[in-house]
């Protein structure tokens, strides 16, 4: 019973650990994404990047990096990119380069994992949404235009209140409603690893091109947002995966699950789909190669 409770208190230990070294980072990343979410609206995202061209691939992605989104998702806004005109090239860079990364998650991996990471992580996003963007729009450049059905139920779509009501209703009520669950679950996820496995279980093959390729099938089904993800694959990186591994995990997770896979099939088609599963793979094992190089 005595070793119990020791490892009751252990967990409870790591779990608070993780909330209180989070916790001002996410504060400050919930504020900047509601004010991203006011001053930066799907409505801008849409109308500004409703052209064809390399440029509107670039754009898309830039677009991606810091967006916070709400309970819509990436899903519909990457729909309503594509219903009002925009090329597949434009849709896929911002499918590939919005989930990977937002501010609160960006500040999230600043507190768990660094500077370096935390700026190489939105820069990795960026690139990666120009490569499966670009290789789409070479590939498979065939247009499709689908009917427009743009339309939003959900409760972030209110725009009534006051600047600063809106920006405090969706940083801090409807963004952390959107992945305060998940976010939970990835921190207890992250201090049950730190408390079960030995450290450095994992060196043997933690690294390289075998550490990867585990981070790919633990990541490319799974739904996990971009914030939760860090937790866990601080944990991992306790255990002896390197932190170029981690760049995998935190590229495939977010960037791709079953449902954002399904519906990029019946949006712009099997090919592009393919191709955004290809450019993802690629461009995470690069990205994770290199960090380690570096």
């Amino acid at each position: 019973m005595n070793n119990l409770q020791e490892y009751a208190i252990k967990y409870l230990t790591e779990i608070t650990n993780l909330f209180i070294e989070m916790a001002p980072y996410l504060m400050l990343g919930f504020l900047i994404s509601g004010i991203l979410y006011i001053f930066v609206s799907k409505d801008k995202i849409s109308n500004n990047l409703g052209k064809g061209g390399m440029g509107s691939v670039v754009k898309a992605s830039l677009f991606g990096v810091p967006m916070p989104l709400c309970s819509c998702g990436v899903i519909p806004v990457a729909s309503s990119l594509y219903n009002r005109g925009a090329t597949k090239g434009a849709t896929l860079s911002f499918l590939i380069s919005t989930p990977q990364t937002g501010v609160d998650s960006i500040m999230v991996t600043y507190s768990l994992l660094g500077p370096i990471f935390a700026i190489y992580r939105p820069i990795i996003a960026f690139v990666s949404g120009i490569v499966g963007g670009s290789a789409v729009s070479i590939i498979d450049n065939e247009e499709n235009l689908k009917e427009n059905t743009e339309h939003c139920d959900d409760d972030c779509c209110d725009e009534e209140g006051s600047i600063f009501y809106r920006i405090f209703n969706y940083g801090f009520v409807k963004l952390p409603q959107d992945i305060g669950s998940v976010l939970i679950i990835g921190i207890i996820a992250a201090a049950f690893i730190a408390l079960l496995i030995p450290d450095n279980f994992f060196m043997s093959i933690g690294g390289g091109i075998t550490g990867m390729i585990i981070m790919l099938f633990i990541g490319l089904p799974s739904y996990i947002c971009a914030t939760a993800s860090v937790p866990i694959a601080l944990a991992l990186h306790m255990k002896g995966f390197s932190m170029g591994t981690l760049i995998v995990f935190l590229m495939s997770g977010p960037a791709t699950n079953i449902a954002t896979i399904s519906v990029a099939i019946k949006q712009i088609g099997k090919r592009a789909t393919g191709i955004y599963l290809v450019s993802i793979i690629i461009c995470s094992i690069m990205a994770g190669l290199l960090f380690d190089a570096i």
